[in-house]
C-alpha cells in the first residue's frame, strides 16, 4: 500500500505572508517614512520651476509664470558658460576617471601577496573618507607656488612654479587629477567584487591553451566583468553633467571662475546667495532631465550592443 505524500502549498495569500513576516515589515516602516518625508514629498517643490516664488506666499500661493524661468535660463550668457565648463570637466572626469578604477582593480587582482594587496587596497580607499574641506586645505599647501613641495621640485630643476589652483590653464587639470585620486580606490570596490565571481576554471583552461597573463586578462578577466563595466558605464554617462560640487566649491577662486564655475556652483549661487529659488530650481531640473535622457539613451545602446543594461 502506497502512502500519498502531503501536498506542498506553493502559493500563499498576501494577508498570510504579511502576518507571517509582520516583524520584518515593521522594521521597514521607519525607512519608508524617512523616504516619504525627505525624498518623495519634496518632489512637489519642483513646481517652483514654473512659478515666481514669494517666501511669504509659500510654494502653493506663489503665482504660476509658465516657462519664463526656462526661457531665461536658455538665454543667459552665464548659464552657457557654466554649462560648457560642466561638460568639459564631466568629459575629462569620464575619460580618465571611468577606466582608472577598472585598471586598479585588474592590477590588484593580479597581485599574489595577500598582505601587500590588503595594504594597497586600504591606502587607496582612505581618500574617499576625507572631506573635500580637509583635502582642499591639504592641496592648497601641497600645490602652493611659494611654499609647497611641488613648487620646490620645479625650482630645483630650474622651472617656474605653477599655481595649480589659481591659474585658469591648470585649474581643470587639477580638478580632474584630484577627483580621480580621491575616488580611485573606492570606485574599484565594485570591480574587485565582480572579479571575485569569475570562474577560476576559465583561467586554468586559458593556461592550458598557453595564454600568458595579458591574454588571460583580455580574454577571461575583462569579459567576466563586462556586465559590471556596462552598468557602471551607463551610470557614468548620466553623471556627465553632475559635477562634483563639494570639490569645486571649495577649490574655486575668483581667478578661475571663467573655467571652473559649473552648474552646481551656479545653482548654489542663484538659490542661496541671490535667493532666486524659482530660477535655481529650473536650472537643477534642466540638469536632471539631461542626465535622465543620457541614461535612457545609453541604456538602450548598451542593450543592443552587448545585451547588458540597467533594465
Amino acid at each position: 500500500m502506497s502512502v500519498k505524500a502531503p501536498a506542498i502549498k506553493t502559493s500563499q495569500s498576501l494577508g498570510y505572508r504579511i502576518k507571517k513576516h509582520k516583524l520584518h515589515l515593521m522594521m521597514i516602516i521607519p525607512v519608508m517614512i524617512w523616504y516619504i518625508i525627505f525624498k518623495y514629498l519634496p518632489i512637489y517643490g519642483v513646481t517652483l520651476a514654473w512659478k515666481e516664488f514669494y517666501i511669504l506666499k509659500g510654494i502653493t500661493g506663489s503665482p504660476w509664470v509658465g516657462w519664463v524661468n526656462f526661457d531665461r535660463l536658455l538665454n543667459s550668457y552665464d548659464f552657457k558658460n557654466v554649462f560648457t565648463n560642466t561638460l568639459i570637466l564631466g568629459f575629462w572626469n569620464f575619460v580618465i576617471g571611468f577606466p582608472a578604477p577598472i585598471i586598479l582593480a585588474l592590477a590588484l587582482n593580479e597581485l599574489r601577496g595577500n598582505a601587500f594587496k590588503r595594504v594597497t587596497q586600504t591606502i587607496s580607499y582612505l581618500p574617499h573618507f576625507v572631506s573635500w574641506v580637509i583635502l582642499t586645505g591639504i592641496f592648497m599647501e601641497v600645490l602652493s607656488p611659494s611654499r609647497g613641495p611641488i613648487a620646490a621640485i620645479f625650482r630645483a630643476v630650474g622651472a617656474d612654479p605653477i599655481y595649480f589652483l589659481g591659474d585658469p590653464k591648470w585649474f581643470r587639470f587639477t580638478m580632474v587629477a584630484t577627483g580621480v585620486w580621491k575616488g580611485l580606490g573606492w570606485g574599484s570596490i565594485v570591480y574587485l567584487s565582480a572579479l571575485s565571481s569569475v570562474n577560476e576554471e576559465l583561467y586554468d583552461a586559458a593556461r592550458v591553451d598557453g595564454c600568458g597573463r595579458w591574454k588571460r586578462i583580455w580574454h577571461v578577466t575583462i569579459p567576466g566583468i563586462t556586465p559590471t563595466i556596462t552598468i557602471m558605464f551607463i551610470m557614468a554617462i548620466g553623471s556627465l553633467v553632475d559635477d562634483n560640487f563639494d570639490q569645486i566649491f571649495n577649490m574655486l577662486t575668483p581667478a578661475t571662475y571663467g573655467v571652473g564655475d559649473v552648474l552646481g556652483t551656479y545653482i548654489y549661487r542663484q538659490g542661496v546667495t541671490y535667493m532666486d529659488y524659482s530660477y535655481s530650481t529650473a536650472t537643477e531640473l534642466f540638469r536632471n532631465v539631461i542626465s535622465l535622457v543620457l541614461v535612457v539613451f545609453t541604456n538602450e545602446v548598451a542593450k543592443r550592443v552587448n545585451e547588458y543594461a540597467l533594465w
